[in-house]
């Protein structure tokens, strides 16, 4: 592995902050332009069809000592964490959801560390609980409901994306990222198809909003946002990829008060600063040591 200049690796962040970005609007997309009440439908509808385009497309297929791996991934990138996380937003508010998820560089820092005795840099692990406080302070209010089962499963949706950012850099692949990315999701799409069947009621006949709002859904929220996603796990360290999750929840309130005029008070934009403040701290943490090894892989 040879040394990569310093304006490559943060345009391969820029990209793969394009993901968090797009992940974003699905709160707008869904709560204004899909049927109510359908999660697991929305989630398979997004992940399905963007799986099949990409495998189609790529016509690669993984080894046979891959599919294993492969079929992990799927369930901890994809199928595991999809439920986990429509099962956490019925039973949590959004803002309490989202600083449970922000949880996730610690996590993916913790397995280095644990795994493969990668002690991260002391200024990440600072901006990672920077990140978490600050989350705190742009979306909980003083009367969040901390439901346990809620609070259980967003922490399990935490941990199954931690562990599938972890180990999809860890488990390097044959396959091209398009291919990559294709195989997750439609593996992913499959084991959400029980769910969507059996848990969430027939959908109503569709208009065109609701077809834009489910081909936006799976265009740009699967298929183009998690091709940039892996994309940018391949090419940086697990836990700046991590933190960039943090702007999923951010975009989410930027875009609630610029279209359906949601306020924004001083504590909530004392803890977007921090936020973003956190999120660049963790990049110049995981990369600026990157610049002068050649050798070494960060975490």
């Amino acid at each position: 592995m040879t040394a990569m200049p310093k304006q490559v690796v943060w345009t391969d962040v820029l990209l793969t902050a394009l993901a968090p970005t797009i992940w974003g609007s699905t709160f707008i997309v869904t709560t204004e332009l899909l049927p109510p009440d359908r999660p697991f439908i929305a989630a398979l509808l997004r992940t399905l069809p963007a799986g099949l385009l990409l495998t189609l497309y790529s016509r690669h297929r993984p080894k046979p000592n891959e599919w294993g791996r492969l079929l992990t991934l799927a369930a901890l990138n994809i199928g595991f964490f999809q439920a986990f996380l429509f099962v956490a937003a019925y039973r949590l508010p959004g803002g309490l959801a989202a600083v449970v998820g922000a949880i996730q560089p610690m996590l993916v820092m913790g397995l280095a560390w644990g795994l493969d005795r990668h002690r991260p840099a002391q200024l990440a692990i600072g901006a990672a609980i920077l990140g978490i406080g600050g989350m705190a302070a742009l979306l909980l209010s003083p009367g969040s409901i901390w439901d346990p089962l809620g609070i259980t499963v967003a922490l399990a949706g935490s941990a199954c994306m931690a562990t599938g950012t972890y180990l999809a850099r860890r488990w390097q692949s044959s396959l091209p990222v398009l291919a990559f990315t294709g195989w997750q999701l439609l593996m992913g799409g499959l084991m959400l198809t029980p769910l969507a069947w059996l848990v969430d009621p027939p959908l109503p006949t569709l208009g065109i909003t609701h077809i834009l709002g489910y081909t936006y859904l799976s265009v740009f929220g699967a298929l183009l946002a998690y091709a940039l996603w892996f994309r940018g796990i391949a090419r940086l360290s697990p836990v700046a990829v991590s933190s960039l999750g943090l702007l999923s929840p951010v975009t989410a309130v930027v875009l609630g008060w610029m279209l359906l005029d949601q306020t924004m008070r001083g504590l909530s934009l004392i803890g977007l600063a921090t936020v973003l403040g956190s999120i660049v701290a963790v990049q110049w943490a995981t990369h600026a040591p990157r610049q002068s090894s050649s050798t070494q892989h960060r975490y």
